[in-house]
């Protein structure tokens, strides 16, 4: 894991679009499941990193740990226009290691769905 990508969207429909993005358009391939994330901390994320003042607040919010370095994830973001705002967090910021240690408490965003999960039939004699 080299870097995280915080998304900070206004509904769930743009977070999830915004996700699907990063890998469709922007060839990022995720360390881990995407974590959903309290939106107030994404917006304190956002000034931690920016070191700009907070213009709106999100009311969904993301985390997801990616294979790539930030520099490639910067790069490759610029090129895309996803429907939310992507923050890149690198180990050099100082909120990194705080996020990485609390990643793993938190709930995956979306529910995955098993497509092979079979319901099993019983026999009764």
């Amino acid at each position: 894991m080299n870097s995280l990508a915080v998304i900070r969207a206004n509904d769930s429909s743009k977070l999830r679009t915004a996700l699907r993005d990063l890998v469709r358009y922007g060839h990022m391939s995720y360390a881990g499941v995407p974590k959903r994330l309290e939106p107030g901390l994404a917006d304190s994320i956002l000034v931690n990193v920016m070191k700009s003042p907070l213009k709106s607040v999100c009311t969904v919010a993301a985390v997801v740990p990616l294979m790539i370095s930030a520099a490639v994830a910067i790069d490759r973001l610029r090129k895309i226009h996803p429907p939310a705002h992507v923050i890149i967090v690198s180990p050099r910021h100082e909120i990194y290691h705080e996020l990485i240690d609390y990643i793993e408490m938190l709930p995956e965003a979306f529910i995955r769905k098993h497509p092979f999960q079979k319901k099993i039939l019983t026999v009764e004699q």
